[in-house]
């Protein structure tokens, strides 16, 4: 049965680079911080667990069933009975890389997991050098609600979150590293995947110093359908919480019928 509200809880935080164990204590002091009654869902944001630093994504590599990360999520979950979003961590499938996103029920138990599709090797960073790119998206079903997964660069291409929208999804989710100099796109990306699918949109990064002297974005935020910030946070360690009303959300789409206006085709005529 689909609940009709759903209380999410989105982690905005500063990797410590390459140091798992501080990021999941940091993780934990986070949730027991500002966990509120009845979440149903937590988010957490991209490579949480070493920061952004693709060199060190071997060392901080782990096992599907026996890492230390996915044990400890595994647990929060059965500890606060409640849904769990992984952000990413680097996981390894035979001897191969993966940049994944897992996803945990109330119980604890691992449903799915999305591997980054799109990876970003750009203005000195080479994730592709490391990682192996996921092929399919993924749509996960948390409480009767049907959640599209996506990661970082994943943004960039709105084909990816439109065969999400026409495959009946209720929420989106975005967990990234997003560096500072690119605000502009970060934000306007986000919120026009938001609006241009008529949903539900949590953006979540990190925040903090990178080991080039850069820095991560921060500015998270929980977008409805409409656009419109429910939560945000711009810099620093912290949460944003939103409840999500579906019902409202699906009045809003059968009053303005984009969704139903998408053709099947476009076959472009080039003159």
């Amino acid at each position: 049965m689909k609940q009709n509200k759903f209380k999410v809880m989105a982690i905005q935080m500063s990797s410590v680079i390459g140091d798992k164990e501080k990021n999941i204590q940091k993780v934990k002091y986070l949730i027991d911080k500002n966990i509120k009654e009845e979440t149903d869902i937590i988010v957490l944001p991209e490579v949480w667990t070493v920061g952004w630093a693709c060199s060190y994504f071997p060392k901080s590599a782990e096992d599907v069933k026996t890492g230390e990360a996915m044990q400890f999520l595994s647990s929060i979950a059965k500890s606060y009975n409640v849904n769990i979003i992984g952000g990413s961590l680097i996981l390894k499938r035979n001897a191969k890389l993966y940049n994944a996103c897992p996803v945990f029920d109330k119980n604890g138990n691992l449903i799915a997991e999305y591997d980054k599709c799109h990876l970003f090797s750009y203005y000195g960073d080479n994730e592709g050098e490391y990682i192996t790119n996921g092929k399919n998206p993924v749509i996960v079903n948390l409480g009767g609600i049907r959640v599209g997964l996506s990661i970082c660069y994943d943004i960039r291409f709105p084909e990816l979150y439109r065969a999400y929208a026409v495959n009946g999804v209720d929420m989106m989710v975005n967990v990234a590293a997003w560096g500072i100099k690119k605000e502009i796109p970060w934000v306007s990306m986000t919120h026009s995947r938001a609006v241009e699918n008529q949903t539900y949109f949590v953006a979540l990064t990190q925040s903090g110093e990178l080991p080039n002297g850069d820095y991560n974005l921060g500015k998270s935020a929980i977008i409805d359908y409409k656009g419109d910030n429910l939560a945000e946070i711009n810099s620093g360690e912290g949460a944003i919480f939103a409840e999500l009303d579906f019902n409202l959300q699906q009045d809003f789409r059968e009053k303005c019928t984009v969704l139903k206006d998408i053709h099947e085709e476009y076959n472009v005529e080039v003159k």
